[in-house]
Formats: C-alpha cells, sequence, structure tokens
C-alpha cells in the first residue's frame, strides 16, 4: 500500500499531473484558491472529514467570500481528494455540503438606454483606439480579455464580421511556493467563445476607413504591435465614465448592457447565447431573462382576458 501524504504533498503531485491537461490559466487560478485558501487549513492533515469542510465553508462566508468562490474551492479540494484517494495516497469519502438560503437576488449592473446612446455618440464625435474599443464591446458584447486581444486582422469589413479566437490575461504563477504574474494570450474561456459577432451599420462605417490604412497585425486597443492588458484599459475605461459624469459601471456592465438590449429588443435566447460565447443557454437565461413589471401585468391580464 502506497504511503499516505499529507494534502500539501498531494497538491505538489496533483500540479505536476495536471499541467499536462489544462490551459496555463486554469492551472493559475487553481493555484492560487490552493494557495489562499486550503493550504492554509488543510494543508498538512492526511484526511479531511465532512464536518472540517462544512465548518471551514462557514468560516469564509463570514469572511466575505461569495457562494460562487466558495463553490470553486470546494471543486479544487475535490479534484485534490479524488486524485489522492485515487492513487492510495489519502482517504477520501464524498462529502455534501450545505449552504445557507441566498435570499437576495443580484441585480445586473447595466447601462439606462439614453446613457448607452450618449457614450456611443462621444465616442463617434471623439474617436481614439481605446475609445472604440468601449464601443465595440457596447456592440458586441465581447469581454476584456477579448477586446485587449483584438488585432486588425480579426475585423473583416468586407464581410461586416468579428472572429473572437484569443484572449489576454495577466496570471498569477505560484512556482515553489514564489508567487509572480505573467501576461499570457491564450484562446478564450470555452469551445463556444470562440465565434464570430456582426457588425452593425455604425460600427462598420467607423472601422472601414480605418482598416483601410492599419497593420493588420496590430492590436486594436494601441495600434501596435505590443497589446494593453485588462487592467491598465479597466483603469482608463474608468476615467472615461468619470469624465462623462457616467454611473460607476464595472467594464464588464458593458456586456450586460448589450445582452440586456438584445434580450429588451425581443432576439431570440439561442442566437443572444451565441453570440455572447456562453457555453450553455442555460447561462444566459438565468443572467438576462428576468420579466419586468409590465410583461408581468401583460401576462396577468392575458390569462383573465382567457377566463372572461
Amino acid at each position: 500500500m502506497n504511503k499516505q501524504k499529507t494534502l500539501a504533498e498531494v497538491v505538489t503531485l496533483w500540479k505536476a499531473d495536471k499541467k499536462q491537461y489544462v490551459k496555463k490559466s486554469s492551472l493559475s487560478a487553481y493555484m492560487l484558491l490552493i494557495e489562499n485558501h486550503l493550504l492554509p487549513t488543510f494543508g498538512e492533515q492526511k484526511m479531511i472529514e465532512e464536518a472540517q469542510v462544512q465548518t471551514f465553508v462557514f468560516q469564509k462566508l463570514e469572511q466575505g467570500l461569495s457562494q460562487k468562490t466558495i463553490k470553486d474551492i470546494l471543486i479544487v479540494l475535490k479534484m485534490l481528494l479524488k486524485f489522492g484517494a485515487k492513487n492510495k495516497w489519502l482517504n477520501h469519502l464524498p462529502f455534501d455540503i450545505q449552504f445557507p438560503t441566498e435570499r437576495e437576488k443580484q441585480n445586473l449592473e447595466v447601462l439606462s438606454r439614453s446613457n448607452q446612446k450618449k457614450m456611443m455618440d462621444y465616442i463617434q464625435e471623439h474617436f481614439t483606439f481605446r475609445n472604440l474599443g468601449v464601443y465595440i464591446c457596447l456592440s458586441s458584447g465581447m469581454r476584456i480579455g477579448e477586446i485587449c486581444a483584438l488585432t486588425w486582422e480579426d475585423i473583416d469589413t468586407d464581410n461586416a464580421i468579428i472572429k473572437v479566437s484569443k484572449t489576454i490575461q495577466r496570471i498569477y504563477v505560484v512556482e515553489e511556493h514564489l508567487r509572480k504574474t505573467e501576461l499570457i494570450l491564450d484562446t478564450p474561456k470555452t469551445k463556444n467563445s470562440i465565434r464570430e459577432i456582426p457588425m452593425n451599420r455604425e460600427l462598420l462605417k467607423m472601422l472601414k476607413p480605418v482598416k483601410k490604412i492599419v497593420n493588420p497585425s496590430f492590436f486594436v486597443l494601441t495600434n501596435d504591435a505590443k497589446p494593453t492588458e485588462p487592467r491598465t484599459y479597466r483603469s482608463y475605461y474608468k476615467n472615461l465614465m468619470k469624465n462623462l459624469n457616467m454611473p460607476d459601471l464595472k467594464f464588464h456592465g458593458l456586456r450586460h448592457s448589450f445582452a440586456t438590449r438584445c434580450i429588451e429588443s425581443k432576439c431570440d435566447y439561442k442566437t443572444v447565447s451565441v453570440l455572447l460565447g456562453h457555453s450553455n443557454i442555460t447561462t444566459t437565461l438565468n443572467l438576462y431573462v428576468h420579466p419586468n413589471l409590465e410583461q408581468k401585468r401583460k401576462t396577468i391580464d392575458q390569462m383573465f382576458k382567457g377566463l372572461r
């Protein structure tokens, strides 16, 4: 029988195995959760029981972590325990963890129609490459890493299409307890994120003359061979919003605004899901399809109309 190992020892062996199968960015995200949350609590243990994990969950909730983050940590813990059990280094009994009922609904932050129009009008009148990125995100729902990675060759003005096939992100690399960050250009989040997004008339009109004179291999936001990274662009966007007296909306709110406008315009949900690059339509439905008061009233009226 294999000698029992601590979770910390299993982590080292699991990491060496896992790096053969997953993207560098995924491994980086796993390692950050392991280093920050799992090793300080369970690192020296050779067996982890359900009661200990349940206590850990309540502690993390008290520290202010969201249920989603804690569930992500538990997914990584289960991967480690399964790997340890498979190799007979750890004893692992499956656990069933309970979470308190979430009573508050998260409200999506989106631009109002008037603010969105104001912003898009401003960018059309004050063209810069960085402003253009905001306009593209409002017109396409692209993520910040995707817009930072967009090059001019990804913009097909002949067919009025934007091709999304890569993303830029800064990841944490944990090597032998030494932490550093690294900027990487990689394929997007999931295979569904590789997609083609049609351009509307206004965006095409802005891009056609520019496309004729730029270097195809240059990045759109910098019009240079060197890209800008998401945190730098996020900071630029924040200042732009402040200068325009806009609400303090996170950059991801531009994506939410695009999706919300699509749903408001009665677009079919499957197409919206494909445009956003969601891995499945359920994500789109859960995030964006919530009937407003007017729709609820209409439903009640229709129901009573049928009774008459």
